[in-house]
């Protein structure tokens, strides 16, 4: 199934940082919550046909579909990617990959072993590596490569065009051992994540210089330690061969040759009838075809009751033949064309279920997650309570059956962003921020001033980050604090302005009668209030495809294109900032992270006045609104509350754009409208998600064993830089929090395993609070694989050991590709 994601691998990749939301959070009662126990919850087992070796034969070629050719094989570039993993995990050492629980597992084929060996007065890990391990040139893997790799990712030499140096720079040495086949690395600040380094190891000939490392490694790698080694890479055939390593010291390889082949999603079908392929991932379309293709398999040759023609009725195929025959010659000739362009398009695709039969479709879930990501950094999403209620409107038991019911996968949403299910440390964290309720988002939403009768005008072009949003949020903040003054001096002649004054008036009027002892901090409110902005009526929406759920009858408006990243930070309400202790009290339950309860229990005198507006956090009993729906959507200041949904339109996102579209459904019963705009799958992620450019938007973030080094850049802290622009690691939600940066912090120097698995627990509990990033459910992984092959398929958390790939019948070694020649 096509997702758009992060590659694996790219979680630790570019490092910056992003925007803090100045919200503050509030969360439901503790009957939501998950136990404080670690959850015993089971992942999906891979789906591989795991075979003895035995049982597989010698020799024979496999082709493997992947997305496009690699960019370059050094894994610790910017633009590495899916295809670099998958290929130098063929060639190059991976110390400890992951198992089929998540879990990093020491690698004997490189390893005797590795531990931590002292902790203080700094932590030492000693290596002890194989005596039979050597690279292709015959030199045994020590030290010096070590070093080398060391040297070239710690980021103090910029010469090294390096995207991640996560880890490496806490190393302070890195020396022999007793003897050749010990390492000794000395780290300057204790690092629990130790066992993610070295991984890919490449040779010194590689990481020893600048020109080697950036250029050198590109296109090819000379020199291997994998139990394939490279043999070509061809651009114009748009393959990437490897074939046995001779001086490989362990389980030989069963495969005499392993081609990676670049097939676009839209050609796999295609590419498994025609035999060049024969292992690749797939949708669920493709999926399905194979289904159809072995159920026919048995039907007696009976005609196929799917594909084209299909669906023609006895009565349209009456009417064709007719006129195919009739008297009328061109309107017989145009049926004749017709009747012979259905004809072999019915042969061809009946062609093509024939040579599907030869492949079984292997599913679990792929170690990936996708998410609603929410953009804090301005306009309505700005306000943490927006926010939380889009949240607590989604039915995520609901889009995960969406998704996985139909694939006979278990439908479970997914309860971590630092965890999967199976992984150890694995919590649901989900109650710190609570489960579907409309009741509750609508609460949320009327005490951040989004009401029915507040989108009395057409709204403004807007979206998140626009100077459009900016601009008028300022000029109506300055208009609030000087409309008195004028009133007295100006007589206003215009009826609309005259309209405007007079409901600021009653405004204000009501507001000191609510709560005369904190206009102060009802002044700030109502400038936080003025960044949240929906967006414009225009005849530019009309283009296609956008278009906004909840106002049929309105198009929405284009959004404006320009992205400026230097938008304020919103101020919490002083009611809000009430709540919030409400929040920390709860986060703190959940997580069992005692300083939040510490932090509500210092609220000070001025913190617990009344004047809160109702409804906002929705005790028991508390009256929600009449559905927002049947009344229209919401608004504030004469704006509307729409929200710009951007997803991608590619032929492999159907799927994801399905999800989509019944979230917009959810929220469109809480009263918040959505503009759905699509945009080609190639400039979703780097000019929308990355960019900021995106209110709402879906996309997914890899596994990882190691969440302290990989969880932190996803989630940081944002901060400004010193331009005045935004700054972003990997969080392009743009929201976080001092508290979370800490626990990261402090789990990623924490040795004691079963510890920094109770700070991951509580960072987790943090983000849900923070409500920038909703996950859904674990992705669905989809393999096409000829039958004949075993160890081979739906991977899920495991790395593939490819010495083990082979085919189980030495006769069918090539198949179905040799039987199509």
């Amino acid at each position: 199934m096509s997702h758009v994601g992060v590659p694996r691998g790219t979680v630790r990749k570019r490092r910056s940082l992003a925007l803090l939301t100045a919200g503050v959070l509030t969360i439901p009662a503790l009957a939501g919550c998950s136990s404080d126990s670690e959850e015993t919850s089971r992942g999906v087992p891979q789906d591989i046909a795991p075979a003895a070796r035995d049982r597989v034969a010698d020799g024979s070629t496999v082709n493997w579909a992947v997305d496009a050719m690699p960019t370059t094989l050094n894994a610790f570039q910017a633009d590495a990617d899916s295809a670099t993993t998958r290929i130098t995990g063929a060639l190059l050492p991976t110390l400890f990959p992951m198992d089929a629980t998540g879990q990093p597992k020491l690698n004997p084929d490189y390893l005797e072993s590795a531990k931590i060996i002292e902790r203080e007065p700094k932590q030492v890990v000693l290596y002890k590596l194989n005596q039979q391990a050597v690279w292709s040139d015959g030199r045994e893997i020590g030290a010096p490569d070590f070093v080398a790799q060391w040297r070239a990712l710690s980021g103090k030499d910029s010469a090294f065009w390096t995207a991640r140096n996560s880890g490496y720079e806490r190393i302070q040495k890195i020396e022999r051992g007793a003897d050749d086949l010990q390492v000794r690395v000395t780290f300057a600040k204790p690092y629990a994540d130790w066992r993610s380094l070295f991984s890919p190891l490449y040779p010194k000939e590689v990481t020893g210089s600048p020109d080697t490392f950036n250029d050198g490694a590109r296109t090819t790698l000379k020199n291997t330690a994998g139990p394939f080694q490279l043999k070509s890479v061809s651009k114009a055939k748009g393959t990437v061969t490897l074939t046995r390593n001779p001086r490989w010291w362990g389980d030989k390889a069963k495969l005499d040759t392993l081609v990676f082949r670049a097939v676009a999603p839209k050609d796999r079908t295609k590419a498994l009838a025609d035999g060049t392929v024969h292992v690749t991932d797939v949708d669920s379309t493709t999926a399905n075809r194979i289904a159809l293709a072995l159920r026919d398999g048995n039907n007696g040759g009976q005609p196929l009751t799917h594909g084209p023609g299909a669906d023609l009725t006895p009565a349209a195929a009456l009417r064709s033949w007719a006129l195919a025959n009739g008297s009328d010659e061109e309107q017989a000739e145009i049926a004749r064309a017709a009747r012979e362009k259905t004809r072999k398009a019915v042969a061809a695709y009946g062609a093509e279920q024939k040579a599907l039969r030869g492949y079984a479709v292997r599913k679990s879930l792929e170690p990936a997650y996708t998410q609603l990501a929410l953009n804090g950094e301005s306009g309505p999403l700005a306000d943490d309570r927006v926010r939380r209620a889009v949240a607590r409107a989604l039915d995520r038991q609901e889009l995960a059956e969406t998704v996985l019911k139909p694939l006979g996968l278990p439908a479970k949403p997914l309860g971590s962003h630092l965890a999967l299910a199976g992984q150890p440390g694995y919590k649901d964290g989900s109650g710190a921020l609570g489960d579907q309720n409309t009741e509750e988002a609508q609460a949320l939403l009327a005490d951040a001033g989004w009401t029915r009768g507040g989108a009395a005008e057409k709204p403004k072009d807007t979206k998140a980050g626009s100077e459009a949003e900016k601009k008028d949020g300022k000029e109506d903040g300055e208009k609030k604090g000087t409309d008195k003054a004028e009133d007295k001096d100006e007589k206003k002649t215009d009826k609309t302005e005259a309209d405007s004054d007079a409901d600021k008036k009653a405004e204000d009027k009501e507001e000191k009668a609510g709560s005369e002892d904190k206009e102060g901090a009802d002044k700030d409110e109502k400038k936080s209030d003025q960044a949240a902005t929906g967006s414009d009526d225009s005849a530019a929406s009309r283009a296609e495809g956008l278009y906004i759920v909840g106002q049929d009858n309105k198009p929405g408006a284009r959004p404006v294109q320009g992205l400026d990243a230097s938008s304020s930070v919103l101020s919490p309400s002083h009611t809000a900032a009430v709540q919030s202790l409400a929040l920390l009290r709860q986060a703190s339950a959940v997580s069992g992270d005692t300083s939040a309860a510490d932090t509500a229990a210092k609220v000070t005198a001025q913190d617990k006045q009344s004047g809160g507006a109702p409804g906002a956090y929705a005790p028991m009993g508390t009256a929600a609104p009449a559905p927002a729906s049947v009344n229209g959507p919401l608004g504030k200041d004469g704006k509307t509350l729409t929200l710009r949904f951007v997803l991608p339109s590619g032929p492999g996102s159907q799927s994801l754009r399905g999800v989509g579209e019944r979230i917009a459904t959810m929220l469109e019963k809480i009263g918040i409208g959505t503009e759905i705009t699509k945009v080609p799958d190639e400039s979703y992620f780097k000019d929308h998600i990355a960019s900021g450019d995106y209110d709402l938007a879906l996309y997914s973030w890899p596994a990882t064993a190691y969440p302290a080094t990989d969880g932190r850049p996803i989630y940081a802290k944002p901060e400004p830089a010193t331009d005045g622009s935004l700054l972003v690691e990997q969080n392009y939600t743009r929201v976080g929090t001092d508290h979370i940066d800490q626990l990261f912090d402090q789990a990623v120097a924490e040795l004691d395993e079963k510890a920094a698995r109770e700070l991951m627990k509580q960072a987790d509990a943090r983000i849900w609070a923070a409500a920038g990033s909703i996950p859904l459910f674990q992705r669905p992984q989809l393999v096409a694989v000829d039958k004949k092959l075993a160890n081979v398929g739906a991977f899920g958390f495991a790395a593939p050991r490819y010495q083990d790939i082979g085919f189980t019948d030495r006769q069918a070694a090539g198949s179905p590709a040799d039987r199509k020649k």
